[in-house]
């Protein structure tokens, strides 16, 4: 019974999927599967007598080790090691492909987390770049806007390269000497563009010489560039640069980072629009303001003026000396009326004191302001004195206060308002609550919630807007601020 059941436990480790080995006391191979054989890249009677890479100690069922045959790529062997008669038996198996599929997708995930939470492109697509090349396989990257590829283009981010200020310049020099720019047949065509062995011909190449030092830094061999294609546009590339050895791929990868980074190229374009015309409705609503305030004051002091001074023009015993003064503190106060709207007003086209003061105190100034300039009493809630944050982003809050307390001026009909300011969780939370008709904006259209919701929505954040149960209307931002995303991340 013993023969046949060697021949079949021989037989078993034969047909093994997996690479097995038996080690001496030493830790080198005695045996070796073919599997093993394959795995490891060398014939069995090479092996015989080498060392192996397994460390010769109790592993869990994860371990992985790195295996570099002569000439060969660096593989990621997952083992488990077993002491035997005389030496130790190994099972293991190739997780190269496996850990760096991983990888990639992990990589993929935080881009696409980055992409929905930055709000600041160079900073997101930098972040692309350096997911990429953390990936095993790719040494570096450049990801790059074409707007017309007969123009400049411009780097939206590189990893990989070092410092390369200047490359934009090179590169343009590089064209004019009539250097074969292979990433442009990529965007022109609409479809990746895979290039073996491309640093040797670039570095041999003397229409290259302006970029050499540059291409030059990283270690690198294959390249592929992959448009940045969205809603049927092409918006550039992105060029991957492969260490030695590796094939290039799985270009799905790369096309899921183009992917996002067109996303985001793309996104930070329509967001530019939308601040262009939040701009230009912030402009009408001031003009709208200047022309109901301001104006109509300059028009009532200009009449009190000419009764002073028909008054002044009068035989001295008709002048009324009464009348007069009456005359006169009008006319004061309504030039001190139209100082402070007017200081309001050029406060609101720009808010300085964000930068000076900070958000919380800009918006007790400005509730300070609507409450002395039209009776409405304002009051402002706050758990800190200063929130740290983007001014972008802050000035944008500022201006969905402003807006806020504006319809509760306008349309609500309220005695009172209440601003509350905190930091939740990360969120930066404003409330404006009135006890007023709970309309909502009114006569606005809502006009004035859209600009809202945009201005949150650019941020990432959340936008909220209804009656309150007791009555009332109240609007609530929630909106991540960028250091508190980070930590969370």
């Amino acid at each position: 019974m013993a023969d046949p059941d060697a021949r079949a436990a021989r037989a078993l480790v034969d047909v093994s999927a997996d690479g097995l080995a038996v080690l001496d006391a030493h830790g080198r191979f005695t045996f070796v599967n073919d599997a093993a054989a394959h795995v490891l890249g060398l014939p069995a009677a090479t092996l015989a007598g080498t060392p192996g890479p397994f460390p010769l100690t109790p592993a869990d069922d994860g371990a992985t080790v790195a295996w570099a045959p002569p000439g060969g790529r660096v593989r990621d062997l997952q083992y488990r090691i077993a002491p035997g008669t005389g030496g130790h038996v190994v099972w293991f198996r190739d997780v190269t492909d496996a850990l760096h599929q991983q990888e990639r997708l992990t990589a993929i995930a935080r881009v696409a987390a980055g992409v929905t939470e930055s709000a600041s492109l160079p900073q997101t697509l930098d972040a692309v770049a350096r997911e990429i090349v953390a990936t095993a396989t790719i040494a570096a990257v450049q990801i790059l806007a074409i707007d017309d590829p007969a123009e400049d283009l411009r780097i939206l981010g590189m990893a990989g390269f070092g410092s390369a200020p200047d490359f934009v310049e090179r590169f343009a020099e590089c064209r004019r000497l009539g250097a074969d720019v292979r990433f442009l047949d990529a965007f022109g065509a609409g479809h990746r563009v895979v290039v073996a062995h491309r640093k040797a011909a670039i570095m041999a190449d003397p229409l290259w010489a302006p970029l050499r030092e540059i291409m030059d830094r990283p270690d690198w061999d294959g390249f592929v560039a992959t448009p940045m294609t969205v809603r049927g546009r092409t918006l550039g590339v992105v060029n991957a640069y492969y260490v030695p050895g590796a094939e290039p791929g799985p270009l799905s990868f790369l096309e899921a980072m183009a992917d996002h980074a067109a996303i985001a190229v793309d996104t930070a374009g329509l967001l530019a629009q939308t601040r262009t015309r939040a701009r230009s409705d912030e402009r009408r609503r001031l003009s709208r303001d200047l022309h109901d305030s301001v104006v109509q004051q300059l028009f009532s002091m200009r009449m009190q003026a000419r009764v002073l001074r028909n008054q002044l023009d009068r035989d001295a015993d008709d002048v009324d000396p009464g009348r007069l003064r009456l005359a006169a503190e009008e006319l004061a106060s309504l030039s001190s009326t139209a100082l402070a709207d007017l200081r309001q007003l050029v406060f609101e086209l720009r808010p300085l004191e964000l930068e000076e003061r900070g958000l919380v105190e800009a918006i007790r100034g400005q509730a300070a302001g609507v409450q002395a300039r039209t009776g409405l009493t304002v009051d402002v809630h706050a758990d800190r004195d200063r929130v740290e944050g983007v001014l972008d982003l802050q000035e944008d809050v500022y201006r969905i206060v402003s807006e806020a307390v504006h319809n509760v001026v306008k349309h609500a009909g309220a005695a009172t308002a209440e601003i509350g300011i905190a930091v939740d969780d990360g969120d930066l939370v404003v409330e404006v609550a009135d006890d007023g008709a709970g309309t909502g904006p009114g006569g606005s259209g809502g006009l004035g919630l859209v600009s809202m919701r945009e201005r949150t929505e650019r941020w990432g954040g959340r936008f909220a807007a209804g009656p309150r149960p007791g009555g009332g209307w109240t609007v609530r931002v929630a909106v991540p601020l960028p250091g508190h995303v980070e930590a969370r991340r």
